[in-house]
C-alpha cells in the first residue's frame, strides 16, 4: 500500500526548515532516529549484520552518523568519511557506540560483506550540477564496481547522493538505493528524471513541516510506502 503526498523543491524545504532550526528544534537527531529504525529493519535477518556508513561533509553525513550511533549492540559499523570535513559530533557519537573508521580500500575490500550501505554523502544542499566529485566519486565508483547489483542494499539518506534534488538529473556514479528515507517532505527530484530509478522505495519522515509548506505550490506528487513520525 502506498500513500500519495506532495513533492517540493529543495529551496521550499530549506525555507520551511529554517525557522524550526533557528528555534532549536533537533531536526537532525529526530531524522537520525527514524533513519536508524529503517536501517535496523533491514538487519534483522542477518546472522552477522555489518553496515557501511558513507558520510559526506554536511548534514546528511551527520544524519547518517547519528543513525549509526543508534543501531544498537551486535551490529558491526564501518564509517567511510568522503568529504573535506566530517560532522564531528555525529562521528564522535558513532565511534563511542562502537563504529570504526575505514579507508576506501578497506571498504571496497569488505564490500561483499556489508548487509546495508548507508549513503549519507550529499543532500539538498548540492549545486545545480549534482555529480559527485573527489573522494566521494572515487569511493562510489569503486563500490559500484565491487558490488554491482548488490548495491541495492543501499539506504539513501534524504536522496541518493549525486541526484539533483529538483530535476532528478544524475550521471552514472550514483548508488542505486533499495530505500530512500527522505526527511520533512519528498523532494521533486525523487519523482522525475532518474529519481524513480535510483531511489527505490520511498519512506517519508514527518518532521512537522506541513504547516510551513501549506502555502507553497507543490512541485509534483509522489507515492511513499509509509510515513514515519519523528
Amino acid at each position: 500500500m502506498t500513500v500519495r503526498v506532495p513533492a517540493y523543491t529543495a529551496a521550499q524545504v530549506r525555507a520551511v526548515e529554517r525557522p524550526l532550526l533557528d528555534a532549536g528544534q533537533p531536526l537532525m537527531r529526530r531524522a537520525a532516529t527514524a533513519l536508524a529504525g529503517v536501517i535496523g529493519e533491514r538487519l534483522t535477518d542477518a546472522a552477522a549484520p555489518r553496515v557501511l556508513v558513507i558520510a559526506g561533509s554536511g548534514d546528511n553525513g551527520g544524519d547518517a552518523l547519528y543513525a549509526a550511533s543508534e543501531l544498537g549492540e551486535g551490529i558491526e559499523v564501518d564509517v567511510l568519511a568522503v568529504g573535506s570535513r566530517v560532522h564531528e559530533d555525529g562521528l564522535a557519537a558513532a565511534l563511542e557506540a562502537g563504529a570504526r573508521q575505514v579507508s576506501v580500500d578497506e571498504a571496497v575490500a569488505a564490500a561483499s560483506g556489508y548487509t546495508v550501505v548507508v549513503d549519507g554523502i550529499l543532500g539538498i544542499g548540492t549545486s545545480p550540477d549534482p555529480a559527485l566529485r573527489g573522494a566521494a566519486r572515487e569511493a562510489v565508483a569503486r563500490l559500484l564496481a565491487a558490488m554491482g547489483d548488490g548495491m541495492r542494499r543501499t539506504v539513501a539518506v534524504d536522496l541518493p547522493s549525486g541526484l539533483q534534488p529538483d530535476t532528478g538529473v544524475a550521471d552514472d556514479v550514483v548508488l542505486p538505493a533499495a530505500v530512500t528515507v527522505t526527511f520533512g517532505a519528498v523532494k521533486a527530484g525523487l519523482v522525475i528524471g532518474r529519481g524513480p530509478d535510483l531511489c527505490g522505495d520511498l519512506v517519508l519522515v514527518d518532521l512537522g513541516l506541513e504547516p510551513g509548506l501549506a502555502d507553497e505550490e507543490p512541485a509534483g506528487e509522489a507515492s511513499v510506502t509509509r510515513i514515519l513520525e519523528a
